[in-house]
């Protein structure tokens, strides 16, 4: 396994630094940069009315690409989405960690959602996959184009992330959290949002890793004690250390009768399997 290197704490002069660097390849120094086209195609799109029609075609693109992912998704069964860093490469211990995690809910009986992608997402995939469970890429679609992964019975591409979060929200009864940069904490804390709000759920929200997650648990505890929120409301999800403590905690959530249509799910595996055998 590979290990990654301990932790250092960023200055705030590396801090400084590292925006500095981003703006001005973004073109954006807040003095006044030489522009290139696309991004004066994007400032001249911010400045200007948007017309009726307009609107009207890019709700029509947007209802268009709902109404696909839900006919796609309408069957899937009990399911579980895995967000993760798409970084991890093959024989990184997150990697193997996300693996593991896909290929045990995959033999609880649920269908494995994930972003689509590679690392974390591959991982997921690729457990449930070779365990003879169900398992679906939700695919963004990025200027920079991120191809499927290979592990997929069902790959689903999108043009706008917000669909692609919806979706991979709206059929989970859990979300599964492994260890992850900026989008993973984008899903995470979406999540976490609605069931604070009570807009779905309460269902599990669960971040795998200990070490990872030591950090935000520490913030989030300073965030509470800043009065940005109460208290109580810092449980919004349990922090694990292994895939079978994070399936455990799924099944203990879930009611008796949803346990029926698990049975079925497993059985449904097992035929999968000898099939494969």
């Amino acid at each position: 396994m590979k290990q990654h290197s301990d932790f250092k704490p960023v200055s705030p002069e590396e801090w400084e630094k590292a925006w500095q660097d981003h703006w001005q390849e973004a073109e954006m120094d807040y003095e006044l940069p030489k522009l290139s086209k696309k991004v004066r195609d994007e400032r001249d799109f911010l400045t200007q009315t948007r017309t009726p029609e307009k609107e009207k075609q890019r709700i029509q693109r947007i209802s268009k690409e709902f109404e696909s992912a839900v006919k796609k998704l309408s069957k899937v069964g009990p399911a579980v989405t895995i967000f993760g860093s798409a970084r991890f490469k093959p024989g990184d211990d997150n990697y193997e960690l996300s693996r593991k995690t896909g290929e045990v809910f995959a033999k609880a009986g649920f269908s494995v959602l994930t972003g689509g992608g590679p690392g974390a997402m591959e991982a997921g995939n690729k457990g449930a996959f070779e365990a003879g469970g169900r398992s679906y890429g939700l695919n963004i679609i990025l200027p920079k184009e991120q191809y499927p992964n290979p592990y997929v019975h069902k790959s689903i591409e999108f043009n706008y992330f917000f669909i692609r979060k919806v979706m991979l929200v709206k059929y989970s009864c859990a979300f599964i959290v492994m260890p992850g940069g900026l989008g993973t904490l984008d899903e995470l804390f979406e999540a976490a949002t609605l069931i604070q709000c009570k807009k779905i759920g309460p269902f599990p929200l669960i971040l795998v890793g200990k070490e990872f997650w030591k950090g935000l648990r520490d913030f989030v505890g300073y965030m509470a004690g800043q009065g940005v929120f109460a208290p109580e409301e810092i449980g919004f999800s349990k922090i694990v250390d292994t895939p079978e403590e994070a399936v455990d905690l799924v099944l203990k959530s879930l009611p008796p009768d949803f346990h029926k249509i698990l049975e079925k799910e497993k059985k449904k595996l097992r035929r999968n399997l000898k099939k494969i055998r």
